[in-house]
């Protein structure tokens, strides 16, 4: 394992993961639904409601319309409104994984995964590839028919959701840390879903070490097939990046190479998520407020864009209007966990790091 700093230090990053995933995913939540909630409708909601740049929670819906259009969970997830986290699969994946290494280890096996979402998951908070992966586990299937019967979701994003917990644990070291993510994806996950799944927890490994953002994009390159088509869309937003285009001019550039894959695949996700990080540049607001304006699937690319940013910040580095709202609470639907200390949970996620 790479040098991270003092215990101290790495203490306060892997605290910075965990609060920046939960205040990504609610910044994103109030807007998830990517054929409604366009990259365009979401700036005419900032912009009517005098919010734009975006440097906090999304503020009230300022029209009827707007209020209409929203997820029913914005209620507790806009400026003023937050007190304590939403519950949301984007961060119960992150807290069932803390339990699977605490549970079997840093060899868990791919059936162990499986094991653990029937015990611990409700299956009606379960979605697309998990549902059908949940099904098929209870129908007595077994890794790898799970993720390949009747499975018409199998490089949609929720593999990259649940891979965060294998980088907080495996400071600089991607290539560990893109290892264990795969064992878990290929649970419900195939192609891209998985290989999205490897490459977001190399990201967020890499941050701990990374004297930049564009270092651990870079670093999390090298761990997935060159190949692939996530591999490829990641390399192009870089290039983009690099050649000076702007933030906007780049995602409508990839919005126009990955058409037809839908919202909630992979791919397309994989796009605005790495324009977020790299234009967002290591600044905590701007990595989650661009990520999240990108569109698509905007609360798992927040969380996901709010994990590596808190990693790279710290959990002091992020400004307290993003953090003292969720009054150190986790809201989760997964058994035993209902109402934790999102403190102890970063707390238990450095013990197990002390393991490796």
């Amino acid at each position: 394992m790479t040098p991270v700093g003092t215990d101290a230090e790495f203490a306060d990053r892997v605290l910075g993961g965990w609060l920046g995933r939960i205040a990504g995913n609610m910044l994103g939540k109030p807007v998830e639904q990517g054929e409604v909630w366009t990259r365009e409708r979401i700036d005419g909601y900032l912009r009517r409601a005098g919010a734009l740049p975006l440097t906090d929670y999304l503020p009230e819906p300022p029209t009827e319309e707007d209020r209409a259009r929203l997820r029913p969970e914005w209620r507790t997830c806009v400026r003023g409104r937050v007190h304590g986290s939403c519950r949301d699969d984007d961060v119960d994946y992150a807290v069932l994984g803390l339990d699977l290494l605490e549970t079997h280890g840093f060899g868990f096996s791919t059936e162990q995964v499986g094991d653990l979402w029937l015990l611990r998951l409700p299956y009606l908070q379960t979605f697309t590839a998990e549902r059908v992966a949940y099904r098929n586990l209870a129908s007595g299937l077994k890794p790898p028919l799970t993720a390949t019967y009747d499975n018409p979701y199998q490089e949609w994003i929720g593999a990259l959701i649940r891979a965060d917990v294998y980088g907080w644990t495996s400071p600089g070291d991607p290539s560990r840390a893109a290892s264990l993510a795969r064992r878990d994806a290929v649970l419900s996950h195939t192609g891209n879903g998985v290989y999205g799944a490897m490459w977001a927890a190399a990201t967020v490994s890499a941050a701990f070490t990374a004297p930049t953002v564009r270092h651990a994009v870079d670093a999390a390159l090298a761990v997935v097939p060159a190949g692939c088509r996530l591999a490829r869309t990641v390399r192009r937003v870089v290039s983009l990046h690099d050649a000076g285009l702007a933030w906007q001019d780049t995602l409508t550039t990839m919005e126009r190479e990955t058409a037809g894959l839908g919202w909630i695949h992979t791919v397309p996700n994989a796009a605005v998520l790495t324009a977020g990080l790299l234009y967002g540049d290591g600044d905590f607001t701007r990595t989650v407020a661009l990520t999240v304006r990108g569109g698509l699937d905007t609360d798992s690319n927040g969380a996901t864009a709010g994990s590596v940013a808190g990693v790279l910040t710290g959990a002091t580095g992020i400004p307290a209007h993003w953090k003292d709202p969720l009054e150190d609470t986790v809201r989760s639907a997964v058994f035993g966990f209902d109402g934790a200390r999102i403190s102890e949970l970063a707390e238990r996620t450095v013990r197990l790091a002390a393991e490796v």
